[in-house]
């Protein structure tokens, strides 16, 4: 597994290097063996800037990632509250990432779809001026531009990946019938599902 270490606003020394890739290695081993990469940032955060916020990245198969934040006054600390989390979530879908593993590498080429994926500028605040008015149909400002794959899995594969990554929503071909779907978090904490009619079912 490649592993990145690295801090912004904080300078990170080899001891607590050398524990997240001993714990990352151990975590890696026990739940899955199949982890590509993982990055671990280190950052400042709160007021006056006393806390230690620990961000880990694991991607652990094709385009499946597990993401978990914690904080704390101490960077150690940070790490192993964030780490805990990885912990948890790989050992509740152990099995599944297992067999979800086997069925993307098998996947062909042509089953997956690809797709643009904008980041547009938040709209600034406007009075309600006829000018105002008459430009609210120009297009958003693009701030970035990436591309993404639209791959095709079960509704529980696709909540599973949603629930490592902690994104608020992601698109994905529904095996059962190939349209495109859409899962997303609701406030109250559930998954919510978007099922387009005129799939055939």
């Amino acid at each position: 597994m490649e592993l990145n270490v690295h801090g912004k606003q904080i300078n990170v020394g080899d001891a607590l290097r050398t524990h997240v890739e001993d714990k990352l290695s151990d975590l890696n081993e026990k739940y899955f063996n199949h982890a590509a990469f993982a990055t671990v940032t280190f950052s400042k955060e709160g007021h006056g800037k006393k806390e230690t916020r620990a961000h880990i990245l694991i991607q652990i198969g094709k385009n499946v990632m597990v993401v978990a934040d914690a904080t704390d006054h101490d960077p150690y600390a940070s790490f192993e509250a964030a780490a805990t989390k990885v912990s948890k979530q790989m050992r509740r879908y152990k099995k599944k990432l297992r067999d979800h593993h086997e069925r993307i590498q098998q996947t062909p080429e042509d089953e997956i779809m690809k797709a643009r994926d904008y980041v547009l500028a938040a709209a600034p605040e406007q009075d309600d001026t006829p000018e105002d008015a008459a430009e609210s149909g120009d297009e958003p400002l693009i701030v970035a531009e990436m591309t993404q794959e639209i791959t095709k899995m079960s509704v529980s594969d696709a909540v599973m990946r949603l629930d490592l990554s902690g994104e608020n929503a992601m698109l994905f071909r529904n095996a059962s019938h190939g349209g495109i779907n859409m899962i997303y978090r609701r406030e109250d904490g559930n998954i919510g599902w978007v099922d387009p009619e005129g799939h055939g079912k």
